[in-house]
């Protein structure tokens, strides 16, 4: 490869790898925080209807439940700890976890804070939109699943075309890699493979 294109390949895959890896951990990161959720609230749920404050029904949360859930209620109950309101420290759990989920919780106990009312019914109701949330999840995935097939066939089939040509003919692609032209082509081919790819991705994204 000329040394020109090395360096553009290598610029840009120095840029793209790292906010690619990143982007997968948040939403690996995200998908395990929104699985027990549901969970914690209801663990927060039980403990206001057995008579604990709430900070200790965090506290339990804190302690029983999985990961991450466990370790973002615990920063909540070291935010109060440092001297933060309830209110504040909710906020901060919101801040670390841009969701709409997480949202629903915080303008729930935010609410509760400021204007009083019956909180264990307030978060019930939250635990059952939670899970409902997550159920529709679950069939856009299998509905949207068809879709992900047929853009990882389109993807793939022109390097399994490329490499069974070159194991048949050889020579017959070696333009593509030794001339200009070829690597013209290569990079348009590369754009339209994207574009098309970046098409179909968007179209199975959906807004629960």
């Amino acid at each position: 490869v000329p040394l020109l294109f090395s360096a553009v390949f290598g610029a840009a895959g120095a840029y793209l790898l790292p906010k690619f890896y990143v982007s997968r951990r948040r939403k690996s990161f995200q998908k395990k925080f929104l699985d027990e959720l549901p969970n914690a609230v209801e663990a927060i749920v039980r403990g206001v209807k057995s008579g604990l404050p709430l900070n200790d029904s965090i506290r339990v949360v804190a302690k029983e439940v999985k990961e991450p859930v466990r370790s973002e209620f615990a920063r909540v109950l070291d935010q109060q700890a440092v001297g933060k309101s309830m209110q504040e420290a909710i906020q901060i759990l919101f801040e670390r976890v841009p969701l709409a989920e997480v949202n629903f919780f915080v303008v729930v106990i935010a609410v509760q804070q400021q204007a009083g009312g019956n909180l264990s019914e307030a978060l019930s109701n939250l635990a059952r939109v939670l899970r409902n949330r997550k159920t529709m999840q679950a069939k856009i995935k299998a509905m949207s699943s068809e879709a992900k097939a047929s853009a990882m066939i389109i993807g793939g089939l022109p390097f399994i075309v490329g490499t069974l040509v070159s194991l048949t003919s050889p020579t017959y692609l070696m333009p593509l890699y030794t001339t200009t032209i070829g690597y013209l082509w290569l990079g348009i081919a590369a754009l339209l493979m994207a574009m098309g790819l970046f098409v179909m991705n968007r179209m199975i994204q959906f807004d629960v």
